[in-house]
C-alpha cells in the first residue's frame, strides 16, 4: 500500500512540473517539462549518492578506523542478508545519519561523529537498522528524485514569479490570468510540491521505524535513540548542508524557518508510540 502511495505521490510532483510547463509553453512546454523530470531523474539516479556526501563532507571509513560502527552495519547487513554498504562518517557535533544511493548493490550509510558519541551501541545499531531498512525499500533513490522533482518546480516557479512580477509571461496570457495568474501558480506550485515531497518522507520513516526494529530485533532501543537525537539535534543543529536533503536523516538536521514550518519527519512522540506498541507485541 505505501509502495503504491509513493508511485502516485511521485507522479504528481512529476504531474506538477508537466503542468507548469504546458501553463508556460503549451503542449511544447509540457513535453520539454516531462524530458526535464526525466534526464533529473536519470541524473539522481547515478549520482545522487555522491552529491549528498560530498556535499557534508563525508569521510569513507573500513574496520579498522571506525570498528564499532562498521561491525554493527556488517552484524546487521548479515542479518538483513542486504550486501554490505559503503560506512562514513560525518565530522560533525550534530547527532544524526543517514542512507542513500540508487540500490542495496550501491549504497551508503553514514553517521555523524556526534552520533557516535552520544548513543550507546544498542541504540546506534537502531539506528543503523532504520538506515539499512530504507536502502532495503529503496527509499534513498525515492527521496532522491522527489526531491530533485520539487527543487526543479520550485527553481521554476521563481523565474515565472520574477517574470509576472516584471511584465513577462505568454502572448495569450490575457486568457490564462495574465501576470496574475501565472504569479499566483508560481506561489502555490512549489507550496504543493513541497506538501507532496513531505508526504513521501513521512510516510516511508515509518515503515523504515517498523522495519528496522525487526532487522536489529530492538524496537525499545531505537525509541530511546529517536529521542535523545530529536533534544540533541535541537541543541546541536547541522551547521552547513541543504535543507532539501533533511529527509535523508534519521531526524530532521536543521531548525528554524521552512525547517520548522514543514517538517520533513513524521511527529517523534507517534514514531516512538509505534515503536512501543512494536515491543510490546513481541
Amino acid at each position: 500500500m505505501n509502495g503504491l502511495k509513493t508511485t502516485a505521490l511521485l507522479g504528481a510532483l512529476t504531474g506538477i512540473l508537466v503542468l507548469f510547463g504546458n501553463y508556460l509553453g503549451g503542449g511544447q512546454g509540457a513535453t520539454i517539462a516531462l524530458l526535464v523530470a526525466g534526464v533529473m531523474n536519470f541524473g539522481s539516479w547515478w549520482f545522487s549518492d555522491k552529491i549528498v556526501l560530498s556535499m557534508y563532507k563525508a569521510q569513507k571509513v573500513e574496520k579498522a578506523d571506525a570498528p564499532v560502527l562498521y561491525n554493527i552495519v556488517e552484524r546487521l547487513t548479515q542479518r538483513a542478508r542486504m550486501p554490505m554498504p559503503k560506512v562514513y562518517i560525518i565530522n560533525s557535533e550534530s547527532p544524526n545519519a543517514f542512507a542513500t544511493g540508487r540500490s542495496p548493490d550501491h549504497a551508503s550509510v553514514a553517521a555523524t561523529v556526534g552520533i557516535l558519541r552520544l548513543l550507546s551501541e544498542d541504540e546506534l545499531e537502531g539506528v543503523m537498522a532504520h538506515e539499512l531498512a530504507h536502502v532495503q525499500n529503496r527509499d534513498t533513490l525515492t527521496g532522491t528524485i522527489a526531491a530533485t522533482i520539487a527543487g526543479a518546480i520550485t527553481w521554476v516557479a521563481n523565474m515565472v514569479k520574477w517574470g509576472a512580477m516584471f511584465g513577462g509571461g505568454r502572448s495569450d496570457d490575457n486568457d490564462r490570468g495574465g501576470a496574475i495568474g501565472m504569479l499566483f501558480m508560481a506561489i502555490l506550485a512549489p507550496i504543493a510540491a513541497s506538501l507532496i515531497q513531505l508526504a513521501i518522507s513521512r510516510s516511508r520513516e515509518y515503515v523504515a521505524d517498523e522495519s528496522g526494529a525487526q532487522i536489529c530485533g530492538k524496537p525499545l532501543a531505537l525509541a530511546n535513540a529517536l529521542s535523545k537525537l530529536q533534544n540533541g539535534a535541537k541543541v546541536l543543529p547541522m551547521n552547513g548542508g541543504n535543507p532539501s536533503t533533511a529527509h535523508l536523516f534519521i531526524v530532521n538536521p536543521f531548525r528554524g524557518g521552512l525547517a520548522s514550518l514543514f517538517s520533513t519527519h513524521p511527529p517523534m512522540e507517534e514514531r516512538i508510540r509505534r515503536l512501543e506498541a512494536l515491543a510490546r507485541r513481541s
